[in-house]
């Protein structure tokens, strides 16, 4: 099939194992340790299997641009989701920081009375104190990820939402157009259709529903015979043919108003 052919190419291309590294880094961004490392040997296993690719691929300009503009992406797409962890970060050292300078200012002021002498001796003597001050320094660390683990929690499901973002995978769009052109005249699948194109396109109710609403509002107009056929489905005849009483009109999700029933 053409998708087959299109993805051998892609797996043929020189750029193959860039694409495929800018993707897993982006993957492992916010992951666990357990997991980085299992993506870093997957990445490995990669590298050391060139597969398929030919040494001397037939030229495609069009592949070319393609590959190197989607390898351009990942990797802007893996600095926008590095840069608020590395400023989570960066708050947390601040923090740490000021946390144990005030901690050395407080010792300094217990012994301001204290002789250069004193202050030698004390300094000398002083390692318990160090040591205190490493527990508090723990504790204080403790202490942030308590308060702010709510706020990371909300920004990793923001990311989360930002790698679910974009266009829909092409399989499961190619199924959904092909419902549309089997549905044309009134494109609303029930609930269950709904479920059925979620289950053969691996898509959740949400993107299916958004997906309609825009090909509707882009692709689609109501016509008469759609109105008509829509009656008939609202109030159908005891002999087959179209309610003769009339009632109020309805307005669907998107917008579109129409008759229940035919004059």
């Amino acid at each position: 099939r053409g998708t087959d052919t299109v993805k051998a190419k892609i797996m043929s291309h020189p750029l193959y194992p860039a694409l495929l590294t800018a993707f897993i880094e982006c993957q492992k961004v916010g992951a666990p340790p357990e997991i980085v490392g299992r993506l870093s040997a997957l990445a490995g296993d990669l590298h050391s299997d060139p597969g398929d690719r030919r040494q001397d691929p037939v030229p495609d300009p069009e592949l070319d641009e393609f590959m190197e503009t989607y390898c351009d992406v990942l990797v802007r797409y893996k600095q926008e989701l590095t840069r608020p962890i590395q400023e989570a970060d960066q708050f947390f050292r601040a923090m740490e920081i000021q946390k144990l300078g005030t901690a050395v200012l407080a010792c300094q002021m217990e012994g301001g009375g204290s002789s250069e002498d004193e202050q030698e001796a004390g300094d000398v003597g002083g390692l318990p104190e160090i040591t205190s001050h490493c527990a508090e320094d723990k504790e204080l660390k403790s202490h942030l990820l308590n308060k702010y683990s709510g706020y990371l929690s909300s920004l990793w499901r923001d990311l989360s939402k930002k790698k679910k973002k974009g266009k829909l995978p092409r399989d499961a769009r190619q199924k959904l157009l092909h419902w549309w052109q089997l549905h044309y005249r009134w494109p609303y699948p029930s609930e269950l259709e709904k479920a059925a194109l979620a289950e053969s396109t691996g898509l959740d109710a949400k993107q299916i529903n958004n997906w309609f609403i825009n090909q509707r509002k882009r692709h689609w107009k109501p016509t008469p015979p759609a109105m008509e056929y829509m009656s008939q489905q609202q109030h159908p005849h005891p002999y087959g043919g179209a309610s003769s009483s009339s009632s109020a009109p309805f307005r669907t999700t998107d917008g579109h108003y129409f008759a229940g029933g035919s004059a």
